[in-house]
């Protein structure tokens, strides 16, 4: 997955993907996880003028009850939200990056949304694409005694990448982090921004780090995986739950969010451990972090009955 296709990921939920959406009333009646449609044609253009060959991907029935399964693990606001909010969902083939949400033309309507995944996801878990998603962050070649892995369960990925998708959505409804239209602009702080970011992309000082900033979710490009220990090291100095949580505070909740609800309500393990030769070298577990912790009390609202 390429930067282009995170900054894309970041900025879909502020520029429309022009599309229209099924009224309220038709939703009403309809499970979230029943909404499998094909992706918006702007979707697949973009896609296409990038060089790809996106194709939409039917569902076998094996597949359907890992979707169904996905949603009923949501959070209770997620449910509430993606009921009135969620327009469909999409799974692709030959699609570059793990997953995309994309906000609709609804008219007069409520905000919509579609999400579209790729469907390799459907075939992995937790464990096996969170450890893909890592290793994008470190050049391995010439470095072949360090390895970088997440434990995070043999949970399905799709049900992560939902969760972490599903909360940009919320988070565009409820306004968790402030709606900013320009990416350099300075906004008020919500009460989860706060002293931990200070525009879209930039953290607050005490959360810059030269290091981090090299990094892959932070300039764009992969570090070697020697400096993979150190990484995690700083990282754990900070609020962050996760390397793409640094991305932009939309990122930073959505991975909290995934993260937190993860270990703390479906008893999963999550951390990343780095060896050398073999030998454990260093370990990130973001739900230990004390600075993490402190903002655990943000996220009350995603679990009210």
């Amino acid at each position: 997955m390429r930067l282009a296709y995170t900054v894309v990921a970041l900025i879909m939920l502020f520029l429309p993907t022009w599309s229209f959406a099924q009224s309220g009333d038709t939703l009403g009646k309809s499970e979230p996880y029943e909404r499998v449609k094909i992706a918006p044609e702007s979707v697949f253009k973009m896609f296409r003028e990038d060089g790809m060959k996106p194709v939409n991907h039917a569902l076998t029935t094996v597949e359907k009850d890992k979707v169904r399964n996905a949603f009923a693990h949501l959070p209770p606001l997620h449910q509430r939200i993606l009921k009135q909010h969620l327009q469909s969902i999409s799974f692709m083939d030959n699609m570059p990056n793990t997953a995309l949400t994309s906000l609709l033309e609804s008219g007069s309507g409520p905000t919509m949304f579609n999400i579209t995944f790729r469907a390799g996801l459907l075939d992995e878990t937790i464990s096996e694409w969170a450890t893909w998603k890592e290793n994008t962050c470190f050049k391995l070649e010439g470095q072949g005694s360090y390895k970088v892995r997440v434990e995070g369960g043999k949970m399905d990925a799709l049900l992560y990448v939902l969760l972490h998708e599903a909360t940009h959505v919320v988070d565009a409804v409820a306004e968790v982090t402030p709606y900013s239209a320009e990416k350099d602009s300075i906004v008020t702080p919500t009460p989860y921004t706060k002293n931990v970011w200070r525009m879209v992309t930039v953290p607050e000082d005490p959360y810059i780090d030269s290091l981090l900033e090299q990094t892959r979710f932070r300039s764009g490009k992969a570090i070697p995986i020697n400096l993979a220990p150190d990484v995690y090291r700083k990282l754990a100095k900070t609020p962050f739950p996760s390397l793409y949580g640094m991305a932009a505070w939309s990122e930073d909740l959505a991975e909290l969010v995934s993260v937190y609800h993860m270990t703390s309500k479906l008893n999963q393990p999550f951390h990343v451990v780095v060896t050398k030769d073999n030998i454990e070298v260093a370990r990130f577990e973001p739900m230990k972090n004390a600075l993490i912790r402190q903002r655990l009390d943000q996220l009350s609202s995603f679990y009210k009955p």
